[in-house]
């Protein structure tokens, strides 16, 4: 019977993104990533390669975490349009000083304007993750045109592009340290901007 790990790949990957989004990349030594996973160094390499290899899992992860959230806040509304509105407000609540999760700075735009001079691959990987996103907003927008709840002649790509911009913008924000109200008053208005979009019945 094989022997059990002593420590689980999850686990070890939401602490690596824990450390990775307070401290970034190159802010994260090999000394503070084996505390924060509690594993060894030999552990680390033989499950992960390298530093390159564990950031780019814990990289990945944050962004499927993100899409689920995602997805499961949007489950909750008849309406993408609404969806989507009620989603800007969600992010603008929670980007307040009292909530230090890593939902509040976006581990992605971080790494791309961390590492887009200093480490290539991994600003790729962070443009192809946000690349992705920008698409499955699109494919949501679409649906959304079909449905009758946006104008015929939106530019699903267009307004997909927009509404990351938002959501980068709002994360950003956040790093301001604004009061809840006033982060709570741009999500209104970040919000407001869709129904510039939509067909009023």
């Amino acid at each position: 019977m094989a022997r059990q790990a002593r420590y689980d790949r999850k686990t070890a990957l939401d602490k690596a993104v824990g450390l990775f989004w307070a401290k970034g990349y190159h802010g994260s030594s090999m000394k503070q990533i084996e505390q924060a996973l509690d594993m060894r160094p030999g552990s680390i390499y033989a499950t992960f390669g390298n530093k390159d290899g564990l950031f780019t899992e814990a990289l990945a992860s944050y962004a499927e975490q993100g899409g689920r959230e995602m997805a499961a806040h949007l489950a909750q509304y008849d309406s993408v349009i609404d969806g989507l509105q009620s989603y800007l407000r969600h992010i603008a609540g929670s980007c307040t000083p009292e909530s230090q999760s890593p939902s509040q700075a976006c581990m992605i735009v971080k790494t791309l304007l961390e590492a887009s001079n200093t480490h290539t691959m991994l600003a790729e990987q962070a443009n192809s993750i946000l690349a992705a996103i920008e698409h499955s907003l699109t494919d949501l927008l679409n649906q959304a045109r079909s449905r009758g709840e946006l104008a015929p002649t939106v530019d699903c790509e267009r307004l997909a592009r927009l509404f990351q911009a938002q959501i980068m913008g709002l994360r950003a924000m956040g790093e301001r340290h604004l009061t809840p109200q006033t982060m709570q008053h741009l999500g209104d208005d970040m919000a407001a901007i869709l129904d510039g979009y939509r067909i009023h019945h």
